[in-house]
């Protein structure tokens, strides 16, 4: 299981995220791979999660190659960072993606909020 499958997962296990409760609206992550694209649909209703890889119209689309996906579910990788050098597309409420980035561990060596919530809500 990829870190990409085991985030989504987790993130639907979860079903609510505190961090969203002000949040609603639908994300979509197209993961293209050559000619082949894979879709992880995030519906988010006021912190209430539900994923799945529907490929159904979202509020907004992010266009991200696996790898880079791999890198920001790991946390290594900043995905405010990976769309500001161009490196990830988002078309849509460019909002939902700053609210979702913080569902994105952090470093591995970090010690912020996001680390410390996550060891919290294990």
């Amino acid at each position: 299981m990829t870190d990409v499958t085991r985030f989504f997962e987790g993130l639907h296990r979860r079903g609510y995220e505190p961090l969203l409760a002000k949040t609603s609206g639908t994300l979509r992550f197209d993961l293209q791979e050559g000619a082949q694209t894979t879709h992880w649909l995030v519906a988010i209703d006021r912190g209430n999660l539900r994923v799945s890889q529907e490929n159904r119209e979202a509020d907004t689309v992010v266009g991200i190659c696996p790898e880079l996906l791999e890198k920001l579910a790991s946390g290594r990788e900043d995905g405010i960072a990976a769309w500001l050098r161009g490196d990830m597309t988002v078309t849509g409420d460019v909002r939902l993606v700053v609210q979702v980035e913080r569902l994105f561990p952090g470093p591995p060596d970090s010690h912020g909020p996001r680390r410390v919530f996550e060891r919290e809500a294990r």
